[in-house]
């Protein structure tokens, strides 16, 4: 296949993001597997390995992890602006869900919208156990890769330290430089570079500018969205207990209207870190609103998307590495037991109550591993039946 065949035009990419926004349920760990089937296995944008060390490399930087993968996806297929199509397309349907469930929250936060909410939850844990077996098995084929996962999966869920997961990746990199042996991908390395230097150099600039901004006005909404999107490794899950220590210690939000918001989060398709347009549509001080929901939305993306720009010219030259790719796969290892890990805290412990959710559970995991159906099609039959309820 040629270049030529291999580029495309952001209308493509946001087409096939905008798709994957509405129906991406269960979390980061479960938009890895989506991202997966829709670009190597159905599209053929990328290969196996290509994808393998986009999520390596997105693993390294803060920020939302499988919103980068999609930004660095729409990098490689159409530019600059394919990487900004492939951010709103995937992130437009989540952040309208969530300033639409800003707007009643009153109503969700009551019984009814508690049993759907949970509902949800109960199918996003068979969304995500899903993902992880098939990225376990692509990304750990070997019994070196399956240790280096669960180690990390164990030191995540046993050592109580925000900085544990990078510990993690550091530590599944130096193991996988040791132990694995790997190869590289078949795409050209200029299809893999798309990101000029001095785009690359000045990404960098506005980053380092823009924290600095936002320790210098630490009283600041918007500053602490920014502090948030650029601190915080791990993705997702990892950020919103954080931005209740951001948003609930100092009386922004009160705790009702975060837990009610971190429910819905969970539960609806997209990333994670939409749960910002939330918090700015709801937060006491101003700016607040749709116009607050709107600029936290883009503070809390825009550095892990500079950090991106700015790393990626980068990439060809590690990827060009036969020692660097072997330090790619074991984090790409390590990254699956941070995954399992995940899917045990916080996805089981906040969705699981009873012998009743796990049955609920397993049946949404066999409709979707065994029969195939549609994500989708599952979680509009779970909150169906629980409004019946």
């Amino acid at each position: 296949m040629g270049s030529e065949a291999k580029r495309g035009s952001p209308l493509e990419v946001v087409r096939a993001f905008l798709r994957l926004g509405c129906i991406s349920f269960g979390g980061p760990v479960a938009h890895l597997g989506y991202f997966r089937t829709e670009f190597v296995e159905r599209r053929h944008w990328l290969d196996e390995v290509t994808y393998a060390e986009l999520v390596a490399l997105c693993q390294f930087l803060p920020g939302p992890a499988s919103s980068q993968v999609g930004f660095s996806i729409g990098l490689i297929r159409a530019g600059f602006w394919g990487g900004i199509a492939a951010w709103i397309g995937f992130t437009l349907p989540s952040a309208l869900l969530m300033l639409a469930f800003a707007r009643g929250v009153d109503w969700l936060a009551g019984p009814a919208g508690t049993r759907i909410l949970h509902a949800l939850m109960l199918v996003a844990v068979a969304v995500v156990a899903q993902a992880v077996w098939t990225l376990g098995r692509r990304l750990c084929p070997d019994t070196q890769r399956v240790t280096i996962a669960l180690t990390a999966s164990a030191l995540v869920l046993l050592v109580p330290w925000p900085a544990i997961q990078l510990l993690a990746i550091a530590l599944g990199g130096i193991a996988g430089r040791l132990f694995v042996v790997s190869k590289t991908g078949a795409l050209a390395d200029e299809l893999l570079s798309p990101v000029p230097a001095r785009v690359a150099a000045c990404a960098a600039t506005i980053f380092g500018a823009l924290l600095l901004a936002s320790f210098a006005v630490p009283g600041s909404v918007l500053s602490a969205f920014y502090r948030a999107g650029a601190l915080v490794f791990g993705g997702g899950h990892v950020v919103l207990p954080l931005l209740e220590d951001f948003v609930v210690r100092p009386g922004w939000v009160d705790n009702l209207k975060f837990l009610a918001g971190y429910g819905a989060a969970q539960a609806l398709p997209g990333p994670l870190f939409s749960f910002a347009a939330y918090l700015g549509f709801v937060v006491r001080p101003a700016p607040h609103g749709l116009l607050g929901g709107v600029l936290a939305l883009a503070a809390i993306f825009v550095p892990g998307l500079l950090l991106v720009l700015a790393l990626f010219p980068f990439w060809s030259r590690v990827r060009s590495s036969p020692s660097a790719r072997s330090v790619l796969a074991g984090v790409n290892a390590a990254v699956v037991g941070l995954l399992l890990a995940a899917l045990y805290r916080p996805v089981w412990t906040s969705a699981i109550n009873g012998p009743s959710d796990v049955a609920l559970s397993m049946l949404a995991f066999l409709l979707l591993q065994t029969w195939k159906a549609p994500p989708w099609m599952i979680v509009l039959g779970a909150a169906a039946l629980a409004a019946a309820l």
